[in-house]
Formats: C-alpha cells, structure tokens, sequence
C-alpha cells in the first residue's frame, strides 16, 4: 500500500473548495459528477422504500428486482444477453471494477491500460498485485488505439484489456471499428477485456457500442456501469457489472466478504431509476461541450474536442516554464480562482482535465479566467 499513489485530483478540489468555503471566488472544473439534481421519481422510489421498512439486508449481488431490470436494460439498450444471476450490484462502479480485477487476476498478471486512463485504474489493478502495462494514446489520434500499440504490448503474461468508452478524462468515444478491432484482438489471443461503460449515455457525436455485444465476446467481457453519471446518482454509491458465470461467481465471493449488499434504499431507487429519461441531462452537456470548445478556440490553447463524457483536455506544456503540472495548476487555483486537474496521474502529463459539469456562466468565466492567467 505504500507504493499506491494518493490521488492528486482530490488534493486540487479540496484545496479549490476550501478557497470557495472561506469565501473565495473560484471556478471549480473539477467535478466528476453531474451538477443536476437526482432526478425526483427516484428520490420519491427512496422515501417509499423508507417508508416501507426496506431496511435490511438483501442478497450481497442486489435485490432480484433490480438485477432483472439490469438485466433488460443491457438487453435492450447495448445488445448484452446477461441473466440476472450474471449481475451483481456493487457499491459504485469503482467496487464493481475492483471485484472485477480480483476475479480474473493473479499476481503479475498484466492488465493493458488505455491511456489517458481514470486515476483508480492502475492503483487497482496493482492493489490486486498485477501489472499494469500502460498504452499511450494522443490527441491527434483523437485518443484511438491502433492494433500495432496492442501487439507491441503484448506478452505471455497479459490476461485483459481495460478500455474506458466515452472516456475519462479525455472525452473520447471509440467508433465501432475500433470496438470491433480490439475484440478481434481479445479474441485471438485469449484475453479478458474490462470496459468502463459509466459515460454511456454521454456520446454526442458516435452511438455507444459496447463491446460484449459482438460475436464470441459475451463471456470474455465483464462490462462495468452504474447510476452515477446517467442518472445524477453519485452520492447513492451504485454501480454494477456483468459478465461470464465463472467470473460473476468469483466477483459474488469477494463481495459478500467485503461490503455485503449495497445499501438496501438505493437499490430500489436505482430499479425507479432505470425507468426515468435524463435526456434533458445529456442535451444540456452537448451545449456545454459546444459552449466550451467555442471558447477555447479563442485561446492558444491545443485542445481535443470531446465526442463523449463532460470532460475536456487542454495542453499546458508550452505554458509550464519550469512548473510541473501540478505546480502551474496550484498557482491558477491561488492567483486566477479556477481550478482544472493535472493530467500527469491520469498519464498525460503537461495536460490538464477540465470537468464542464458546471453552468454555462461558471464555464464563460472559467475560461476568461485561464485565458487572462495565461496572458493570451
């Protein structure tokens, strides 16, 4: 545990939040999560279920009710055949990705990570004691692995691909060529892949695909998504993850030894859930998306345009002058009051991650506010 790395994205936003606590006017960019309310059909399915004395423990996977609506929803929606005993309901998605890691790995397996990658993933996979082999991905690219970056990276030792579409932090979305072509690849050297669905709703400008929906793929695929992000749910710690029954069975050991069963109110909330349209949520982040990137082409900033999630990445390296990332994005924080994430922990470093889940007025006077620090 000495080697995991503490996060250095919670260090920015707590030090930004604790500017604007005391007082100060600071541009948070830093948020993972939506700022929209939960939706009030589900706060109302959690006040019933008070109500209603569901206050006790249930099955460690998650109810049944909620694992069958799972069930349907992958069904219909990403072309994934899973029973409900192929489920388990877990507390986030971070604990469905780490009781993942924990079923397939064995010490010094390696896990090939597509990178810009979410902080969690690697400390994870190393929590586990396997190796995570890191594939660099760029933004003239527009963030797209290619099928020669796998082949450089593969060993006798891989057991799995982990692949994060839309993706955090860059906003990227695989097309489906891509999808395909790491499944072909899955497939032909006997790997598992494990992909991060949690954005899936957030894909403006390519459907989502996911990948267990191709030939051959349901039982090398363990597909990871929650209610967090779709659903304006981040609080309620809910997430899930299906996949092939031996998987799923070993997945069901290591969380009835850890956390048991989600909390009980927020299962019947994420089954209300799964009946509510946040299409407003996602047409909202489009115009931010569109909003920021008009903006930032004003600046001299290089920047992708997201295709997906509510993240956009711009490059600092010409502005650090012999600051780290860390450094110069400390000092914007103190100086100018906006505060963005450092790159460098998600493996792009001299870049930083702007979150534009805030109001469109916080972005125009975000974006004014780096423009001025940067004296463009």
């Amino acid at each position: 545990m000495k080697n995991i790395k503490t996060s250095t994205t919670l260090k920015i936003d707590n030090l930004a939040k604790e500017m604007k606590k005391a007082g100060n006017d600071v541009v948070l960019f830093t948020a993972g999560e939506p700022d929209f309310p939960t939706p009030q059909p589900i706060k109302d399915a959690a006040k019933s279920a008070i109500d209603a004395n569901f206050t006790k423990y249930t099955n460690s996977n998650g109810i049944e009710e909620l694992r069958d609506a799972i069930s349907k929803k992958l069904r219909n929606e990403n072309g994934l055949f899973y029973n409900p005993d192929q489920i388990v309901v877990s507390n986030g998605g971070k604990q469905a990705l780490f009781n993942a890691f924990g079923a397939i790995l064995e010490p010094g397996d390696e896990v090939i990570v597509i990178a810009p990658a979410w902080v969690s993933y690697v400390p994870q996979i190393e929590m586990w004691k396997g190796k995570p082999v890191i594939l660099n991905t760029y933004p003239e690219n527009e963030y797209i692995p290619s099928i020669s970056d796998f082949e450089k990276l593969l060993t006798s030792r891989t057991k799995a691909i982990l692949m994060n579409s839309p993706n955090n932090p860059t906003g990227a979305v695989y097309p489906k060529e891509t999808i395909e072509m790491i499944a072909n690849f899955v497939k032909k050297h006997d790997l598992f892949v494990v992909t991060d669905e949690i954005y899936e709703k957030l894909s403006y400008d390519l459907p989502h695909v996911s990948i267990g929906s191709f030939d051959e793929m349901r039982d090398r695929t363990i597909t990871i998504n929650g209610f967090s992000k779709s659903y304006a749910m981040t609080g309620w710690r809910i997430g899930y993850c299906a996949g092939p029954s031996n998987v799923i069975k070993e997945i069901s050991k290591i969380q009835s030894h850890t956390t048991s069963n989600v909390n009980s109110i927020t299962q019947i909330a994420a089954v209300k859930a799964l009946e509510v349209d946040t299409s407003y949520m996602v047409k909202e982040f489009r115009e931010r998306r569109d909003l920021i990137s008009d903006l930032l082409k004003d600046t001299k900033l290089k920047f992708f345009k997201p295709k997906g999630a509510f993240y956009v990445m711009i490059d600092l390296r010409d502005f650090l002058k012999g600051k780290s990332t860390e450094e110069l994005c400390l000092d914007m924080i103190k100086q100018a009051g906006v505060a963005v994430i450092p790159a460098d922990d998600f493996y792009a470093p001299g870049f930083a991650r702007i979150s534009f889940s805030t109001s469109k007025e916080e972005i125009k006077k975000g974006i004014a506010r780096i423009k001025n620090y940067l004296k463009f």
